[in-house]
Parts: structure tokens; C-alpha cells; sequence
């Protein structure tokens, strides 16, 4: 894939941010990186949705240093870079506040694992990691010790990372975890919630993962 197709859909991914309902003014951010993992395409900051287009994309190398752009890049790059370097099989990384995964990583309680669309997503509960400061690579760190084999995870006191393969990837993972959030804070004002058992889980995680979308989805369906 040629850079500049890379920056066309790192702006359109960032656009889909807002879209969702995933962010407020110039907050949160998307990247991915190039096939041969040497530059990552981000957001710049503090620029408006509304008036970014794929020229305002920022390019930098794997240490930061901006190769191309003329706009500095998101004060999140650096947790950015630690996740590409920590985790080869991720090609996205996405960065939100969204409003009610975020309030559980205001008072640092994972998601937990109380419904089966969770289950089917993430795999279990979405972890939540502890507060690291902006501006350096020790939330990705953090990060990275916490996600685990979720595509989410929560920062404490800051909000919520998301990654994926692919930059849809991500994306889905960012808008189902404020989705699934939502459900479950709405759900903890009627009552005690309860997690679904472990194998359960797994079964859930598997299906979704492995025949969700094929002809094998449901028991009992053949050609």
C-alpha cells in the first residue's frame, strides 16, 4: 500500500470517531503503520475533525521524528509507538474517551464479563490498566502489560485504547467497547450483575472468533 493511500484511510478512520459518538472536540486519535513497520500515520493535535483532510495526517519513523506533514502529531503518539514496538500483530492503534468506558477507567474498574457480546468481542472482562502520564511511552507500557489478549483496554483516570490488525479492526473494537460500557452501567442501576461463567465465555469468544459469519454460525444450519 502506497503512503499516501495509508494517510486517505488513517483520516477516514479518525473521522469515524466522531461519527460514532467516540469523542468530543479535538480529542482522541487513530494510527496505523506501514506494511514494513518503519512509519506510523496519526492524527495531528489539536486540529478539529471538521477540518482535518488526509494531507494533515502526520507521518513519523518508529522513534517519533516526524518525516512528513506539516503539523505536529497527536501527544499520544508516544503510547502509540510503544504499542507497535510491544505487539507485531497490531496494525491500529485507537485512542478515545468515550463516555462510559471512560467513566470506568475513571474510578479503574475493568468491564466485566456479564454479557455474551462481551464474551464474543473481548474475551472476557476489558482489563484495566493503571495511570501513566501523557506525553511519553509509559502508557503504552502500561498499556501492554495490561491489555492482554483483549483488543481493549481501560487507563486509569485517562480512557480507553483499542487496537487491532487492521484499522476497521480497531475501530470495532472501540465502538463495541463504549457500547457494551454503556449496557453494563445502565445495567449495575437495576441491580447486581453477574459474570458468565469461564466456559461459557470461551465458547461465546470462540464462536464469534472462529464461525461467526460463515455457514457454521448457528448449530443445525448446513448446505
Amino acid at each position: 500500500m502506497m503512503l499516501e493511500e495509508l494517510r486517505e484511510q488513517v483520516w477516514k478512520g479518525n473521522l469515524a470517531l466522531p461519527a460514532n459518538g467516540l469523542v468530543a472536540w479535538t480529542g482522541g486519535n487513530l494510527s496505523a503503520i506501514t506494511a514494513d513497520r518503519e512509519l506510523i500515520v496519526i492524527k495531528p493535535s489539536g486540529i478539529l475533525y471538521t477540518d482535518m483532510t488526509p494531507a494533515d495526517m502526520v507521518v513519523v519513523d518508529s522513534t517519533g521524528r516526524v518525516v512528513d506533514g506539516d503539523r505536529g502529531p497527536s501527544s499520544d503518539t508516544a503510547s502509540h509507538l510503544a504499542i507497535y514496538a510491544g505487539r507485531e500483530d497490531v496494525g491500529s492503534v485507537v485512542h478515545t474517551h468515550s463516555r462510559y468506558a471512560t467513566a470506568f477507567a475513571a474510578v479503574g474498574k475493568p468491564i466485566p464479563c456479564c454479557l455474551t457480546a462481551i464474551a464474543d468481542e473481548f474475551g472476557g472482562p476489558v482489563p484495566c490498566g493503571g495511570y501513566a502520564q501523557i506525553g511519553s511511552d509509559a502508557i503504552g507500557r502500561e498499556l501492554l502489560a495490561a491489555i492482554g489478549d483483549s483488543p481493549a483496554v481501560l487507563m486509569r483516570q485517562h480512557g480507553v485504547f483499542t487496537i487491532g490488525s487492521t484499522i476497521n479492526k480497531a475501530l470495532q473494537a472501540a465502538v463495541m467497547v463504549e457500547d457494551v460500557a454503556h449496557t453494563v452501567f445502565a445495567a449495575m442501576q437495576l441491580g447486581q450483575i453477574e459474570e458468565l461463567p469461564a466456559a461459557e465465555i470461551a465458547a461465546n469468544h470462540d464462536r464469534y472468533t472462529n464461525r461467526y459469519g460463515t455457514i457454521n454460525a448457528s448449530t443445525g444450519v448446513s448446505r
